[in-house]
Order: structure tokens, then sequence, then C-alpha cells
């Protein structure tokens, strides 16, 4: 046999084994090609507003690069380790480790580059696909073709070559170190074995869980008022960080054994089929496996967190438009909305306007406040705040005593940093006079929008005649630009869209006029990408990740195949096999990616105040298909299985 029969041989026995892996290169390349020829698609400089699509995309392919070299290249370590004996017969009948180098080497070029061609022709037959699925997503009016880049190809060409060198110079380092008697002892030797819990493991077991169970407890209450200034807020962060990443590695380097361990011991060491093949398994094996398993669920955290953040902030992008906005269209002078109600009469839009006289005044929360102001993250004085006050006449169904004030646009954001007594004394401050009012209570609609309110500060609602004396009590140094409120709401709904085209073409958006549909919109185009490449990133990684434990799955299986052989012949059927080793993968699937959910449940849960109005939602759809996608990979493991347990005998 030469050395072309040889490497055709080789290559068609292992072939059954990569199956996987050249579906996941096929996968990564076509993702690859398929945003390099979104970065250089003539279609994203028609991108409007807040959205850089080149530039975004750009980003996003260096960070999937990232992704698919680590997972080829630890792809690589786990096939070359599996072919070790191979490798050392070849030495055995005379082979050099050059000649050795030379078979790996071509098996892997044409495994690699024809992977890679597929990948580029899959990727450039599905790029219309995808940047439809941006246009859509992002809410852009841009026609999607499909062409071919010739600057993608050759990108993508260079960097899977760039990656192909470290892989053979990985395995040429890995037959050089390597004698020809270790060659046969490294996949024995790749998985620690130690059956006994020893007492420092159960120790840092338990501290595994407990720095865990501490950093989610911290997170709850990051902010919740528990830390008030931004050292302490930074310091809790740092600490969670710590906490749950150190937390899990120690839960699989330890607890997971130590928990199991109790299992078996109060069953008295007897266990039935299922629980060997389950359990005893994952208490060797998942100790040695704990870096990448902490790697896999952080990064699995990461995903599932920052998609679900996006995802939380283009779910709730009308319902925040519409609390920023306080009307279809916002205006702050009477020339602008002149101009704009002309637009709406000649193209006979009938709508409905409202002026709001708008004051700024200093304001002396302090008896109402339950947090020290001066403290906390915003860092105020609470004598003397800064307030949008208007009168009780300018908004229906509110009627104010002289002696009451009431707050309204209060959001869930500021009441994390700013929380109010349900009752109490507050002063309004003119330049001579001082106002004391009875506090009401906090109301959550909007009445101005949000340019009116300092940044999200609640607007002040008086009696019309305490307005009046405040009125001609203003300082005006403290007055803003924003005097004059004046809301804009189109009466019959299905005309908006066009009122908003009209609204588009007078002012551009550097204008202090606003729109509440175009400001949904723009919020759409900037989550909207940001979900997009999370997502497709968070794809490549679910599927390396997937495929990497699903490797370490084939390993074990090979491994534990005598002991198949062995219960076979005592009796034990094909199916009571199964039933174990079905137990097994949940447990070494299940587990990385509960923890990995859970990880990301606590980091949205402690701030996804921050980016929307709603939460529920958004993260059960993320996790819901996260879940699903990664079940696949334990699936194939068991099918895989079956085949080993079926050819044990």
């Amino acid at each position: 046999m030469n050395i072309n029969q040889l490497i055709l041989s080789s290559l068609k026995k292992n072939l059954k084994s990569y199956y996987l892996y050249v579906f996941a290169l096929i996968f990564t390349v076509a993702l690859y090609f398929a945003f390099v020829t979104l970065q250089y698609d003539p279609a994203m400089d028609e991108t409007k507003g807040s959205i850089k699509g080149a530039a975004s995309i750009r980003a996003a392919s260096i960070l999937l690069v990232t992704i698919v070299s680590v997972f080829l290249l630890y792809a690589n370590h786990i096939f070359i380790k599996r072919r070790s004996k191979e490798i050392g017969l070849f030495q055995l009948v005379g082979m050099t480790k050059g000649k050795i180098l030379q078979i790996l080497t071509v098996e892997n070029f044409i495994l690699y580059f024809s992977s890679t061609l597929i990948g580029i022709f899959i990727g450039f037959s599905v790029s219309k696909l995808i940047m439809m699925i941006l246009f859509k997503i992002t809410k852009v009016d841009a026609i999607a073709t499909l062409n071919f880049s010739s600057e993608a190809f050759i990108q993508t060409i260079v960097v899977f070559c760039i990656i192909y060198l470290f892989i053979i110079l990985m395995n040429w380092f890995f037959i050089k170190k390597q004698s020809i008697l270790s060659l046969f002892r490294v996949k024995s030797s790749t998985e620690e074995k130690v059956k006994k819990v020893s007492f420092f493991e159960m120790l840092y077991g338990m501290a595994g869980i407990l720095l865990i169970v501490s950093g989610y407890y911290v997170s709850s209450k990051l902010f919740g008022g528990h830390f008030t200034t931004m050292n302490e807020l930074f310091m809790a962060m740092v600490f969670i960080l710590a906490a749950v990443i150190m937390g899990t590695y120690l839960f699989y380097k330890g607890s997971v054994r130590f928990l199991f361990y109790l299992i078996r011991k109060k069953k008295g060491g007897y266990l039935n089929i299922n629980e060997v093949l389950s359990l005893s398994t994952i208490m060797f094996r998942m100790k040695s496996n704990a870096l990448l398993l902490t790697i896999i669920t952080t990064v699995s955290a990461l995903a599932v967190g920052l998609l679900s953040l996006s995802y939380i902030s283009y779910y709730s992008a009308e319902e925040s438009a519409a609390d920023n906005v306080a009307g279809d269209f916002a205006f702050t002078t009477v020339e602008d909305a002149d101009k704009f109600k002309t637009e709406l009469s000649m193209n006979e839009i009938d709508y409905k306007e409202r002026k709001i006289d708008v004051l700024q005044a200093n304001a002396n929360l302090e008896e109402i406040l339950e947090i020290n102001m001066e403290e906390s993250a915003l860092n105020s004085n609470p004598k003397k705040m800064p307030v949008p006050v208007i009168s009780d006449k300018a908004v229906q169904h509110i009627d104010l005593a002289k002696e009451e004030v009431l707050f309204t646009g209060y959001s869930d954001t500021l009441a994390r940093f700013m929380s109010f007594k349900d009752s109490g004394r507050l002063e309004l401050v003119g330049k001579q006079k001082t106002i004391p009012l009875d506090f009401q209570g906090l109301r959550k609609d909007y009445v101005i929008s949000y340019n009116y309110t300092a940044g999200g500060i609640p607007t002040v609602i008086v009696d019309d005649s305490v307005f009046q004396t405040l009125k001609s009590e203003i300082d005006p140094a403290l007055q803003s630009e924003f005097s004059l409120f004046i809301g804009i709401d189109i009466t019959n709904g299905d005309k908006t869209e066009e009122a908003t085209e009209l609204f588009t073409n007078l002012f551009n958006e550097e204008t202090e006029n606003l729109a509440r549909i175009q400001m949904s919109d723009n919020q759409k185009q900037l989550f909207g990408l940001i979900m997009f490449i999370v997502g497709f990133l968070g794809l490549t990684f679910l599927i390396t990740s997937g495929c990497i434990l699903y490797f370490k799955q084939m390993d074990e299986s090979e491994d534990e195949k005598p002991n198949y052989t062995i219960l076979r012949k005592l009796g034990f059927t094909q199916g009571d096999l199964v039933i174990g080793i079905q137990a097994k993968q949940i447990f070494n699937f299940g587990i990385p990616l509960l923890i990995g959910l859970l990880h990301g449940y606590f980091a949205v849960q402690s701030g996804w105040f921050l980016f929307g109005t709603e939460v529920w939602a958004p993260m059960i759809i993320v996790m819901v298909l996260y879940t699903a996608l990664y079940s696949i990979f334990a699936i194939l493991s068991v099918i895989y299985y079956k085949k080993v347990i079926k050819e044990a005998l």
C-alpha cells in the first residue's frame, strides 16, 4: 500500500468520526463568509440612523474567527489524541515522524479545504437570506441582493488558511514530543479517574456552591438600594463576576463529585445498572473537564444574557418610545409645531394638540426620599434638586389642592436609584419664596417628553395657583431651553405612519422635535443589529461547544466499550444500557446548560430594567430556543452511544 492509498484509507476510516466536525466546520465557514459578504455588500451603506452596518459586522467577524479558531484547534487536539495509537503503529512499522505528519497534513488538507469550499458556497447561497433577516429586524428599507464578493472570498480563504497552519503546527508538536510508548498511553491518560472523594475535594465542592449562591444573592441586590455609591457598585460587580466564575470551576471540580458521592453513600454503595452508567462515570470524569466546562458555561451565560438584554430592548422599543415621547409627535417651539400642522392639514390628516408650560425649579426632597442621594450613584443634593414643574390644569383627570403635589413619569430604572416614601413633605424653592407641599405619591404615566425631565427625573404636578406663584418666582439661570411642550396626536391611528413620513421630510434627526414611531424604529435598528450579531455569535458558540461536548462523549464511549461488552455478556439488553446512557447525557449536557441558564437569568434580572420595560417574555423565548438547540447534541450523543453498545457484542 503506497502513501496515497494509506491516506485515502485512513480518511475513509475516520470520516465517520469526523462527520460532526465537518458539519461544524462547514457551518462556521458559511457563517463567516456570509458575515464578511454583509460587510462588503453595498446595501449596508444604505442603512440609516444609528446603525453602522459594516463596522459592526467587521467587529462581529473578528469575534467569530476567535470562536471558530478555538473550536477547530480544540477539536483537532481531541482527534489527534484519539489517533495516538494509530500514530504509534505507523512509527512501529518504520515510518518517520515527518512522513506521519505528511499523511496527517494531506488528510487534513482534503477534509479541511473541501469543507471550507462547501461552506463558502453555502454562505454565498444564504447571504441574501441573512441580509433580508437583518433588514427585517432593523426595519431598514433596502433591497437585499445576491452578490458574490471576491473580497469576502479572499478574506475567508486567508483566515482559514492561517487556522489550518496552526492545526498543522499543533499536530507537529504533538508528534514530535511523544515517544512510541507514550503514544499508546495518551488516550488512556486523558481522563482523570479518581474513585475516592477526598476531604479537600468535599471542602472546595461546598465552597463552589457557596460562591455561586453568594454571587446570585449579591446580583439580586445590585440595584436594590444596597449599594449606593459608584465604588460600591463596581466592587459588587467585580465580586459577582469572580464569585460566579470561580464557583463554577469549583462546582465542576468538586461539587458534582461531592453531591453524587452523597447519593451513592446514601444507597450504601449499591447502585443499579442505570446509576452505574450515569452517576458513576460522571463522578470520575467531570473533574478533569472542569476548566472546559467552566468556559462553556460562562460563555453560554454570556450569550444568553446579552441576547436576552438586546431582545428586551428590541421587544420594549414601542413601549419605551411611548414613555419618552408623550404623544405621537412632540415639539419644543410653536414655529415647528405650526409648520407640521400645516403639512397635516394639507394632507387631510386630523389631529389633536395640547400645550403645556414647563418650569424648572429647585426642590427639597430630603423628607420623602428613602436613600441618601449625596452618597448614591446619582450623587445629587436632595435639598436642591432641579425638577420640571407643570400645572394640574394641563393634565386631564387631575385636580390638586393648593397644598398638594403629585409626581408622574416615574420609571422602574429611576426607582432603583431614587426610591420615594408613600407620603411626606417637600418644598419648591423660588427666588424669594419657599413653597411647602404635601406629597401625594407617584404615577408612572408620562405627561411630557424625556427631554424636559433632565434624563428621567419625575415631573412635578402642582395646583395651578401654586404654578402661577412659582412662575413669578422662577430663577432664569435655572430654566432650560425647553419651556413649552407641544404634543400632537393623530386622531386616526391608521394615518400615523403617513404623518411620520411628513415629519421625517420636514425635520432632520438633529432637532429636538420627536416622533414616537421614529424613536421606536431607531431603537429597533440599534438593538436589532446587536441582537442579530449576538444571536449569530451565540449560535456559532452553541454549535461549537455542543460539538466539543459531543466529541468528549465519543471519546468516553470508546473508552467504555469493553464495559458494555461485559455487561452485554452478563445478559443486559441494549435497552437496559441505553436508559443509563440517556440519564448520563442529561447530566453531561444538562448540568452545563442549567448552570449557564441560571448565570444568564441572574445576570439579566440584576439589570434588565436599564434596557427595557418587559423581561419575562424575551428572556423565556431566548432560553427555550437555546435549550432546544443545545439538546440536539445530547440526542446525537445518545444515538452514537447506541451504535457503540450495538457493536459491543
